[in-house]
């Protein structure tokens, strides 16, 4: 396929840009792999990057890359999530890459800066050759098939720049937003669970300081159908598949007001026994009848116990309870009686509510963190969307558009 100005089937993209191909544009450099398995490096620890095709490995004592350059996988399981995961690498300087990645270094036409954005998260899937079950290749026949637009050299350098000050952005915020949520979970550590080792407070059973609810749906069937989610909480039925899928057996729910709790006794990766979470948010709403709801006696804060079920304080006594497993439908064999007889710390009431207040400030802090984290990467994609497809168009150097 032969370098040519974009036709119509470049859409928008601007005139003076060339739609071609990576074997045309670019310099592919496989030449300067080194394969290399566990074994092999753990007899040559280093100073130097030992690269795959979702980033470092290793570090080695030498080095076959000594350049920029971007990586691309030829191998893997990584090319279908290439909307989150991006599919590109970028490095600058001594490394080495290993045989389950392509090479692309600087050429005349196509910087390694610009081809790792090209296809940070292209749908590569057309040019991918099945290896077996969710393992995909690209080879290098495929690779060099790929289309690629190229403005010219000093309109990819700005380009690239200006996504490069966006990615710093994104950086700084990452580590803010990490750093928020280490210090919450040093203050919960401090504040809740660090005391309520080393018997600072009387525990006492759920039951002792909470009532169960069992206030049956039926004549409240029109309200939102919830469940529990071990990421984030509440969440309702409809919005998470799309669909309402309770059915009739909706009138066995229980109906659940705003700041009750409910222990969910399905087991997941981030609460092992189940997990206890609180309604906010909404008035009431309907759960499924075998999730385990309480209410806490009005002397209680409901803060402080929403940040002590979350720290997941029940695992070691909920994991006790479980004696044959996990059901066919993914629940613990759990009682109801035996949830409630589980013991939580309970500082006096006063000291309950400072506690609280303190994690809420944390816990907004950390919320907000990650709130602009989030909006920083969307506008960056956009961005990069635009200005990949030309259609946002960048302010070149004076003295190199003269």
């Amino acid at each position: 396929m032969s370098s040519k100005p974009m036709s119509k089937c470049a859409d928008m993209a601007p005139k003076e840009w060339t739609r071609t191909t990576v074997g045309e544009a670019c310099a592919i450099k496989n030449n300067l792999r080194l394969p290399l398995n566990v074994d092999q490096r753990g007899s040559l620890k280093g100073p130097y990057p030992y690269m795959g095709p979702t980033g470092i490995l290793d570090y080695i004592d030498h080095y076959r890359v000594d350049e920029e350059f971007a990586v691309i996988g030829e191998d893997g399981d990584h090319f279908l999530k290439y909307r989150d995961k991006p599919m590109t690498l970028y490095y600058s300087g001594k490394a080495n890459v290993n045989n389950h990645a392509h090479i692309i270094g600087a050429s005349e036409r196509c910087s390694p800066k610009w081809f790792y954005y090209w296809f940070m998260h292209r749908d590569l899937s057309p040019s991918l050759t099945r290896q077996g079950v969710g393992r995909y290749k690209l080879t290098k026949k495929a690779l060099s098939e790929l289309e690629i637009w190229l403005p010219k050299p000093v309109e990819q350098r700005t380009i690239c720049e200006l996504l490069d000050t966006w990615a710093a952005a994104i950086d700084h915020s990452e580590k803010l937003a990490e750093n928020a949520r280490a210090h919450k979970s040093a203050l919960i550590e401090r504040l809740v669970l660090g005391p309520s080792r080393d018997g600072r407070w009387k525990l006492r059973r759920v039951d002792e300081v909470a009532i169960r609810v069992q206030r049956q749906a039926t004549s409240q069937v029109d309200l939102p159908v919830l469940m529990i989610s071990a990421a984030s909480g509440f969440v309702r039925q409809d919005e998470k598949y799309s669909r309402f899928m309770a059915g009739k057996s909706v009138e066995n729910y229980v109906a659940l007001e705003e700041g009750e709790f409910a222990y969910n006794k399905g087991n997941s990766k981030r609460y092992e026994f189940g997990c206890v979470f609180p309604l906010k948010g909404l008035p009431r709403g309907l759960v499924p009848h075998v999730y385990v709801c309480f209410r806490l006696h009005e002397e209680h804060d409901r803060g402080f116990f929403e940040h002590l079920f979350a720290a997941d304080f029940l695992h070691d006594q909920l994991g006790s309870l479980v004696n044959t497993g996990v059901r066919n439908n993914g629940l613990l064999n759990i009682r109801p009686a035996d949830f409630l007889a589980c013991k939580v710390p309970v500082p006096l009431p006063d000291e309950q509510a400072a506690i609280a207040a303190r994690l809420a400030v944390a816990t907004e802090w950390t919320r907000l963190c990650d709130e602009y984290l989030a909006r920083l990467r969307a506008e960056k994609n956009a961005l990069m969307t635009d200005l990949l497809a030309g259609k946002r168009r960048v302010r070149l150097p004076a003295a190199e558009t003269a």
